[in-house]
């Protein structure tokens, strides 16, 4: 029965989903992996097959499935409402989660903007930091500009794809996009200026901050995820570059826009990743582990002095237009306040920089120096394991080759679930992943790597 129910639902999948990031031919083609239910760090397809979920569900599952705390949060909320506009009035949970918020980040950031999701987090940031220029004491609205990174990713609305920097997502809407300035992303592995550490004396940066001199009366914000960058590959910026620009941006009067949707909420070993620097931005976005993956909620926290420039009056409210139906959704509210909780009260931050030892001594002893391990990259539980077909040149592998989309596939046949990020294999386990856990799928994501070295090894021999 169940056979003929999965059978059932790829058939209506194929014929009615259309799944983002996906080629539609090579869906079309595939026998699709239905899920039926989560609990802790596992994932259960529709015949009953469990599996690690070794990519926290795109990165937002980070206290795993169906957490107790969580659960009860949610039908707790659910026994009093499900929505309530935010907009010209206001509800509990709402208050009491921008008020947490507003005293574990930065300092300074006492004000929050809801909305649904990462992308939007960063678009109302953009948006908030133009106008801002426009509205302040001393206006001015020449700073219209904004500056980005190389293989930026910071979502999927015109205004993130304009600051984002991956050409093969964002190339096609070039028409419909605004100009950004670029600036070379802080990869040592790959040195956009063919340099070497420590030699190199953090010349990315200086290139970053020399942009920012050229341009400084016209920039209204820099905007990087700070630590990781997530989406280019898990890309790990070098101690300094940060805080680096982060005071040269404060020097120019420049806004600092901090994206850390991915890099958020313990996922690099502290709460924000912008703490490892002691960085204080003017807007930082959140979202995926705000909630525990559990309801679609954001939020872009900000200063009183960028609030204050839309404080108006009646002949000009300088209001700020924008909003969704459902910002501050009490569930979402409801829900992120247990996240809270559960990082205070069950030492999620500890349980990261433990199993993130774990997995570095593990990989060190049986990944680092193996034929296609190019270079592992890691910021407490967010890993992303580069291969290159030729170690000695850094030779990127032939396209047709799909190395890291095999290895996937044979982990998922093993019982884990990982997924491909361009040349690149990513690791983002569950915070709440227990040592024997841990090493499980270790031990998997180690298999399904040598199976796949051996596969490719003889596609390559002659």
């Amino acid at each position: 029965m169940t056979e003929t129910l999965q059978s059932r639902l790829s058939v209506a999948d194929k014929a009615h989903c259309w799944h983002p990031f996906t080629p539609v031919a090579d869906w079309e083609a595939s026998d699709p992996l239905i899920i039926q239910s989560g609990h802790g760090v596992y994932l259960f397809d529709i015949a009953g097959n469990r599996y690690f979920d070794g990519t926290s569900s795109l990165w937002c599952a980070a206290l795993g499935h169906r957490h107790p705390r969580l659960d009860a949060a949610l039908i707790d909320q659910i026994g009093q409402m499900g929505h309530s506009t935010f907009l010209g009035m206001t509800h509990p949970k709402a208050i009491q989660l921008a008020q947490r918020l507003a005293e574990i980040t930065p300092k300074g950031l006492d004000r929050v903007f809801y909305s649904d999701n990462g992308a939007t987090a960063v678009e109302i940031a953009l948006k908030m930091a133009f106008q801002y220029h426009v509205q302040k004491s001393s206006p001015e609205p020449q700073r219209t500009r904004f500056l980005g990174l190389t293989g930026a990713y910071h979502g999927d609305t015109l205004g993130d794809v304009s600051i984002g920097g991956v050409s093969h997502f964002h190339s096609l809407f070039k028409p419909l996009l605004f100009e950004t300035l670029r600036a070379p992303a802080p990869h040592c592995y790959r040195c956009p200026l063919g340099l070497t550490q420590p030699q190199c004396a953090l010349a990315c940066l200086k290139e970053a901050t020399d942009l920012i001199d050229q341009h400084a009366e016209t920039l209204a914000a820099v905007v990087v995820e700070p630590i990781v960058q997530g989406a280019s590959g898990m890309i790990t910026q070098p101690e300094g570059w940060l805080k680096g620009l982060a005071d040269h941006c404060r020097k120019r009067n420049v806004l600092l826009i901090l994206d850390e949707v991915a890099v958020g909420f313990g996922r690099t070993g502290t709460m924000f990743a912008c703490e490892q620097e002691a960085v204080s931005p003017d807007f930082i976005c959140l979202a995926k582990g705000l909630t525990g993956g559990y309801m679609p909620m954001a939020a872009t926290v900000t200063t009183n002095t960028i609030y204050n420039a839309f404080r108006g009056d009646p002949s000009n409210p300088k209001t700020f237009y924008h909003g969704h139906t459902f910002t501050g959704n009490p569930l979402g509210s409801a829900v992120a306040l247990a996240v809270l909780d559960t990082f205070e009260n069950d030492h999620i931050l500890e349980n990261v920089n433990r199993q993130a030892k774990r997995i570095s001594e593990r990989f060190d002893r049986d990944l680092k120096g193996r034929r296609f391990i190019g270079e592992i990259r890691q910021r407490g539980l967010m890993i992303g394991v580069d291969l290159v077909q030729d170690r000695a040149t850094r030779l990127e592998f032939q396209a047709h080759l799909k190395p890291s989309a095999k290895m996937c596939l044979i982990a998922r046949r093993k019982g884990l679930l990982i997924r491909p990020l361009g040349h690149n294999v990513t690791f983002l386990p569950p915070l709440i992943s227990t040592d024997q856990e841990i090493d499980d799928m270790l031990d998997i994501f180690i298999e399904s790597y040598l199976e796949m070295e051996n596969t490719i090894a003889a596609e390559l021999t002659p």
